[in-house]
């Protein structure tokens, strides 16, 4: 066989372009984060060097060893086959641009309520449209402006999620699409359904459905700023994907009506009762058998160099629940919902839970 042609230089050339672009990609949003920390030190003043609860917050060079490790787990899946070599693995760079900076130009907003412990603006000045929202939701979460409520929010959101996580955030919701692919293998994607519950701008549901295009799929979120960016995201399979507005705590599906439900950095963001109810209602519409596959931050315990960046998360970003939710019993909670916990694992600042509805 020839070297050119052979397996192991086949798969060279797709290393070295997933290599070359996520390097630039955590540059890049690593970059904007540093930067921003800077802009707003001189709004808010110098952070505590150690956080509330005493432990201390790990260093650059170690988170950076955890996201090498994330991504050559993301690697290792995609030569594995779980899922495709993302078909955006270089962004246009005119919406990078575009992207960062209308997140500077919010920067020093978020910085100001940050100071100022200004969360619930959006509260006192609802966006049209919001004003029957839950009160839990009707916040400025992470301190950014419109809260989850605006078309500039909707808009600015990923990339902000980005910065956050170091250009990490698309490789850990990758990670869920690995159980997705095990559930179907072995059955045929036209004849099942899939929930993303909170699913924001639908991102991560492109990443399913440039996987497994004609399974259907629903996006159900609270906010219609964000679903109207999540049909933008997925008008190229907008024949099966559906859009509802809806909480998690009240799902307007039928009992029984999913093969998968997936959530996605939810639950942090509900308070406890509203969690038991979510996980209840997505319990209720998963068919016998189905799978939840969750993902959310990292807990207390489950990786101790995180802790010190747990107790500072919920003070630096505008988390109300989440100091409750790190804390938090997930197996059980589940359990009490009639979900069985099959597996879980942990990626860079996210853990995984693949969970199995039980026979009724």
């Amino acid at each position: 066989m020839n070297r050119l042609t052979s397996p192991s230089s086949a798969r060279l050339a797709p290393r070295l372009a997933y290599a070359a672009s996520q390097s630039a990609r955590v540059a890049w949003f690593l970059g904007q984060y540093m930067m921003a920390a800077r802009i707003g030190r001189r709004i808010t003043g110098p952070p505590r060097t150690t956080p509330p609860g005493g432990r201390p917050v790990p260093g650059t060079r170690a988170i950076l060893e955890e996201l090498r490790a994330l991504l050559a787990r993301d690697l290792a899946n995609i030569e594995a086959g779980y899922y495709r070599l993302p078909h955006d693995l270089m962004p246009d760079p005119r919406r990078l641009l575009t992207d960062a900076a209308a997140f500077f130009r919010d920067v020093p907003e978020v910085s100001r309520r940050r100071r100022d412990h200004a969360a619930v603006e959006v509260r006192a000045n609802p966006p049209p449209g919001s004003g029957g929202l839950p009160a839990y939701y009707r916040q400025n979460f992470h301190y950014q402006t419109g809260g989850y409520l605006t078309e500039e929010s909707a808009r600015l959101y990923d990339h902000q999620v980005e910065v956050l996580f170091g250009g990490g955030a698309d490789a850990m919701r990758r990670q869920v699409l690995v159980p997705i692919f095990e559930h179907l293998k072995t059955r045929r994607s036209t004849d099942c359904r899939l929930l993303d519950v909170a699913a924001g701008t639908g991102r991560f549901l492109t990443f399913v459905k440039d996987n497994h295009p004609r399974l259907p799929v629903t996006a159900l979120d609270l906010s219609p700023a964000y679903l109207r960016e999540a049909r933008r995201n997925l008008a190229p399979w907008a024949r099966s994907s559906a859009l509802v507005q809806a909480a998690a705590e009240a799902i307007p599906l039928a009992t029984g009506s999913q093969d998968i439900v997936t959530c996605i950095y939810l639950f942090h963001e509900l308070p406890p009762k509203i969690r038991a109810q979510a996980a209840a209602e997505m319990a209720r519409v998963l068919k016998p058998g189905g799978i939840l596959v969750f993902m959310d931050s990292v807990q207390y315990g489950d990786n101790p160099m995180m802790d010190g960046l747990i107790d500072r998360f919920p003070q630096s970003f505008h988390e109300p629940f989440y100091a409750h939710y790190a804390r938090d019993d997930l197996p059980v909670l589940f359990a009490a919902a009639g979900l069985r916990l099959r597996e879980t694992s942990l990626a860079y600042m996210s853990k995984l839970l693949v969970l199995e509805k039980t026979d009724p």
